[in-house]
This record gives C-alpha cells, structure tokens and sequence, in this order.
C-alpha cells in the first residue's frame, strides 16, 4: 500500500486499507444524509439523531462496498489468483488483484460477483427495513442503506471496462471471439463512451441549476475515462513485454555506492556526476538498499555533508526488487502498481542489475521503430 494509505489489518492474506481520500467522502456523505435526506424526510429528528444515525449509515455503506470488493476477492483466489490487497477510496473501493484472469470463465466469474453481492446485500437491508419498519431510525437507515447498495450494483453493471459490467462485458467477447487483446479494446471503448454521457449528462445537469450533482457526475465521467483509457493502455503494455525477462533490458554496469559516504559527496560524485537518478548501495557484494533523488530532497541542503548515505537508504528488505528469470511485463506492472522509477535486481542477496522505466520505455520505442508488432515475443531471452 503506499504512504496515503492507513492500513486497517488483513483477512485471509488481504490487506486492508482506506486512502486518505475516503475521508473526505466519508464526511461528505454523512453530511449529505443528516442535511439532507434525514432532514427533509424526518424533520422531527433532532440534530444528535440525524448525524448519529448518518455516521452509521456512513460507515455501514463503505462496509458493503468493502464486501463488495471482497467477494472479488475471494473469487479471484479461489480462480488461482493472488490478492495483495483491498483500499477503500474516494470512488468506493478497488481490489489489487495481481496477474490477468487466464480464461473468459475466470474474468466472468471474478466480475460478475461483485454487483450480485450488492444485489444480495440491497435484499437484506429491504428486508430489514420491512421488519424494522416500527422503529423511525431502523427503518430510515435501512431502507437508505438497501437504495444505495441496489445503486452500486446497477452502477456497476455498466457494460464499461474497468467497471465490473465492463469486465463482464470483455470475458463475453473474449470467449466469443478467443481474442483477449481485442475483447479488452472493446470493452475499454465502451467504457469511454459511457465516460462520455457522464460528463455529458453533468454538464446538462450544471447548467440546469444543480450544479453540486452535476459535477460530480462529470468528475465520476472523468476518473472512468482515465481508468478505462489507464486499464487498456497498460494490458497492452504488459502483453507486449511477455516472454520477455527482466535479464534481456536490465542495467548491469551499476553505478554504485557504499553506506559510509556522505550525502554531499553522493550528490556531487554520483548523482550529478554520473546524471542517475537513483544510486545502489552495497557493502562487499551484498545489497543494503538503495538512494534516490526523492530520499535526499527530504533533508535540507546544509546538512548534507554532515549526514551519511545510510542514514537515508531505502533498504532491501522495504524495497520490490525482481530477479533476472522474472517475467519482463510482470515486473512493469510492479513498477507501475506501486508507482515506482526502477527495480533492484537480485541473486541471493545480490545485486546484478536495475530495471528502470527509461529502458523499458526505450526498449519499447526501438521495437516499434523496427516495426516488430506490440506482443511479439519470439525473438525475446530466456
């Protein structure tokens, strides 16, 4: 999980966690439901009983989209797949779910689950609502609690990728056609166009007068083009690269540096001196960690002579690092997931080499200027 991310705990393996921007929601939501909805329709109610039950209706929503994901989860498991993690967000929730499905069965499956656990979970509260009708709070609660969980569903369901309907969308077409590039083009288009009437649909509703609901129709439109368009571009980007290893673009003629320097030496010797971005740190032959420009910013320029490499150094055990046998697309998706600029390469404690988004990226550009088609792999390195 990155720096933005509080952690919760972990359920069979999976962790949990909210991103700093549910908070913002979370507050956003409660305030909606006791300013709101509670207050329109219950005007009785005073204000201790609208916000203490529209904190709980808060919280039991982000819990039904916490199993929503988790039911992808399961799934995805129980298919063969590895789950690190599921985050809470502004938008709801997203599980990580490492390595693509293997089989339109696998990605039906996986997809298909989540909106029918929000359908499920829409039925329960429905029910409760009926039997709890007597109570003015259980009835309000659980009657808002069945509508926005139905709403997810249906959301859901649109037939636009990365949307779970979307999802659903490409396994179809890729058991029609056993074409899983084309089938995920398709489905991400879609996805596109359904970004499209979002925006569209947000800009008619802010001009109409309801400004708050029409932007965030449009901000919704936006965050799924850019995940639609994000989704394509780096399944296409992973599937050009497989076959690939990491051994055949990593550097192996490092630059590198020992723990005892100080920063200021580090920066003028090595990384201006040598115009990297990132310097190895080893001791004998064994890996310590690893320094980038990002680390040294952190301290002020003063204090660089008087502080050393390893009071700063990203070390082993908290980095990803990769081997040299290791699929080439796998190791650009780690990059990419956990937002990062290069990965050590290593043998049993090791260093041999560092993958970096520059080689990759120009490992990419002379493929293309050779005119070899993206996913051809036949020339690749074992």
């Amino acid at each position: 999980m990155t720096e933005s991310t509080f952690r919760l705990g972990s359920i069979r393996g999976i962790s949990i966690g909210i991103h700093f921007t549910w908070l913002f929601v979370f507050g956003l939501l409660a305030w909606s439901l006791a300013e709101g909805i509670f207050k329109g329709s219950l005007p009785q109610w005073s204000a201790t009983n609208r916000w203490g039950v529209a904190v709980l209706g808060s919280l039991l929503l982000f819990a039904s989209v916490l199993i929503h994901e988790f039911s992808h989860a399961i799934v995805a498991q129980l298919r063969g797949m590895k789950v690190d993690s599921i985050t809470l967000f502004i938008f709801g929730g997203v599980a990580n779910i490492k390595g693509e499905a293997e089989r339109p069965a696998d990605e039906f499956l996986v997809a298909i689950v989540g909106p029918v656990t929000s359908l499920v979970l829409a039925g329960l509260f429905w029910v409760l609502s009926i039997v709890g009708q007597a109570s003015v709070p259980v009835f309000a609660l659980t009657g808002y609690l069945a509508t926005a969980n139905l709403l997810l569903a249906l959301f859901n369901l649109i037939p636009g990728f990365p949307l779970d309907g979307g999802r659903v969308l490409r396994a179809v077409l890729w058991a029609i056609t056993n074409d899983a590039r084309r089938s995920l083009e398709i489905a991400g288009l879609v996805g596109r166009v359904a970004a499209y009437l979002f925006i569209f649909v947000g800009l008619f509703q802010a001009i109409s007068g309801n400004v708050i609901g029409g932007l965030w129709l449009i901000f919704i439109g936006w965050f799924l083009n850019n995940a639609a368009e994000g989704s394509v571009r780096h399944y296409l980007l992973r599937t050009s690269l497989r076959g690939f290893r990491v051994a055949s673009i990593m550097k192996q003629n490092l630059i590198v540096a020992g723990p005892g320097i100080s920063i200021s030496v580090l920066v003028n010797d090595y990384i201006l001196g040598q115009n990297v971005r990132a310097v190895p740190i080893v001791l004998g032959d064994r890996f310590l960690g690893i320094v980038t420009l990002t680390d040294i910013k952190n301290l002020p320029q003063e204090e660089w002579s008087s502080h050393y490499v390893g009071e700063v150094i990203r070390r082993h055990e908290e980095l990803r690092c990769v081997r040299p046998e290791d699929d080439l697309g796998t190791a650009v998706q780690i990059m990419a997931e956990q937002d990062l600029n290069q990965l050590p390469v290593i043998v049993d404690g090791r260093l041999v080499g560092l993958l970096s988004r520059s080689d990759v990226i120009r490992f990419l550009q002379m493929r293309r200027e050779l005119g070899i088609p993206s996913g051809d792999s036949s020339k690749s390195s074992p």
